[in-house]
């Protein structure tokens, strides 16, 4: 990629700090720049990630990505977990054959038409907080020109995302960039879980996404379920 279409990739991610209000606006341009710009890319996915239980995502190119990083989320792994916790770019130019490498992912992810993911983190230093995630529906791999403009702009959107946060921190707010897709009911039914079977947070996650992929749903789903007292607790006790 170069000219033109690198320019207004660039120019999408760089905004991240000129627009303080809109984040989550910059968030979806820079999602909807990465399919414009990187050929052969179809989807694009920009999360913030902490642990298993911590995700949200802030750009998602269209309603099938965001359905992708809810599957990841569900599961527990894929790509982006797996960019996010080695803090290195995961390619896969092909996932039908990655069925044992992510067993519970990646027929799901087929079915959902995924082919090829590929995954650059966001990382500062030792810290890591979250991945941008390029999806296409045929298998292939990127070029190398392409790899080194999406590793960059990953680069790129981890020096925006931290200016936003100095800023935040400098006029005495908190950062809290507004998601598109956020698992706060997640969080919220982990919590009564634990507290109801008096198991820890991480058991209590555990359970719930158990429950989810036995029930071939989104772990999401399932919590809002829980909070509308249409899943007893008891039932999540084994």
């Amino acid at each position: 990629m170069d000219g033109e279409p690198r320019e207004r990739l660039w120019r999408a991610i760089a905004a991240a700090a000129e627009v303080p209000g809109r984040r989550e606006s910059w968030a979806q341009a820079v999602c909807l720049a990465c399919v414009d710009t990187l050929e052969q890319v179809d989807a694009a996915i920009l999360a913030l990630r902490g642990s298993a239980r911590s995700e949200e995502v802030l750009g998602a190119s269209d309603q099938w990505a965001a359905k992708l990083a809810e599957l990841q989320y569900t599961v527990g792994e894929g790509p982006g977990v797996e960019a996010f916790e080695g803090g290195s770019p995961v390619l896969v130019p092909d996932l039908s054959v990655e069925q044992v490498r992510w067993p519970g992912f990646a027929d799901a992810a087929l079915a959902l038409g995924v082919a090829a993911v590929f995954a650059f983190p966001f990382q500062f230093g030792a810290i890591k907080f979250g991945t941008l995630e390029l999806v296409r529906r045929r298998p292939g791999g990127l070029a190398s020109a392409e790899q080194r403009d999406a590793a960059l702009a990953a680069d790129l959107a981890t020096a925006a995302l931290l200016r936003q946060s100095l800023e935040a921190e400098r006029a005495g707010q908190d950062f809290a960039p507004r998601p598109v897709a956020s698992y706060q009911d997640v969080n919220i039914a982990t919590g009564m879980l634990a507290a109801q079977l008096q198991v820890t947070l991480d058991d209590a996650f555990a359970r719930l996404r158990a429950h989810a992929f036995s029930q071939d749903r989104s772990v999401l789903d399932v919590a809002r379920d829980v909070l509308e007292r249409l899943i007893a607790l008891d039932e999540l006790a084994e």
